[in-house]
């Protein structure tokens, strides 16, 4: 967390502090960003289907306010998350990306999960509850592996068809229930290259809010087989040289991240920093 942005749960209930308001074409935006004065924004007559607070920015309180559906506000426009995160100050994509997550918790669980009842905000807690079942439900985290596998000098990379065209990545994929991250990336590995994998070592994490994932970065070696796409899943995958990279992920995200600091490290680089981080992990 830097020490522009923090989170924390606010009462939506105090007044002032700013806004930032979602909808499912992303954040509204202005000439001068994303942070509105939160009595302009309530006097938009704005369709809110969900407010809450979400924390600090530079010492003010924050809220984001999460649309029924996107509306057209005079000389404001609606950008997505992925740009924020390609451009621009990356404490104000962290703000945003945390906004987006509680958004996205907030309008999947206005209704209790078990009964289907109205669920209301617990006041100084970052939950929605059902009364009538006593159920709480907490914004979700979903654990995933990324892996860098490498050979020598050669990294494993791979396209997805949801790819950009031409871009190569890492290997990543949920942990299934029950699964530990080595177990995850053992099995990912096999599924989606059909290769085996050995000297597994943490690396780093990153929050990746598209919507809920936490990525748990990882380093292995190649301990055998060939290549085999899996069918609907990877397009390619090959054998790159650290001396002759395809195009590679934006540089903010962690697959980049993996690949810069192995590449470093090969050639005897200053090592990358991770966004978020002072350092980079061993």
């Amino acid at each position: 967390m830097s020490s522009r942005w923090s989170t924390a749960v606010l009462d939506p209930a105090q007044p002032g502090g700013w806004a930032v308001v979602r909808s499912r074409q992303g954040f509204l935006q202005d000439e001068q960003g994303v942070l509105f004065a939160r009595e302009w924004a309530q006097r938009q007559n704005l369709p809110v289907l969900a407010e809450h607070g979400i924390g600090h920015f530079d010492g003010e309180p924050v809220y984001v306010l999460e649309l029924h559906e996107p509306v057209e506000v005079d000389g404001c426009q609606w950008q997505g998350l992925r740009q924020f995160m390609l451009q621009g100050d990356f404490d104000v994509f962290s703000l945003l990306g945390y906004a987006a997550q509680i958004a996205t918790w907030a309008r999947e669980h206005r209704f209790c999960g078990s009964c289907g009842r109205p669920a209301v905000q617990v006041k100084g807690e970052r939950a929605m509850y059902c009364e009538h079942c006593d159920l709480r439900a907490y914004p979700r985290i979903s654990p995933s592996m990324i892996v860098l596998l490498t050979r020598g000098d050669e990294i494993l990379l791979a396209r997805s068809p949801r790819f950009v065209s031409g871009v190569y990545s890492t290997l990543a994929g949920f942990a299934e229930p029950g699964e530990s991250a080595e177990q995850c990336l053992i099995r990912e590995v096999r599924e989606e290259v059909s290769l085996e994998v050995r000297n597994i070592q943490y690396i780093a994490s990153q929050c990746w809010p598209f919507p809920h994932s936490m990525m748990l970065g990882f380093h292995a070696e190649y301990a055998g087989g060939d290549i085999v796409p899996q069918p609907d899943e990877i397009e390619d995958a090959q054998w790159f040289s650290v001396h002759n990279l395809p195009p590679l992920p934006a540089g903010r995200s962690i697959a980049r991240y993996l690949i810069d600091l192995y590449v470093a490290r090969r050639l005897g680089l200053p090592e990358p920093v991770l966004p978020g981080q002072t350092h980079g992990q061993a």
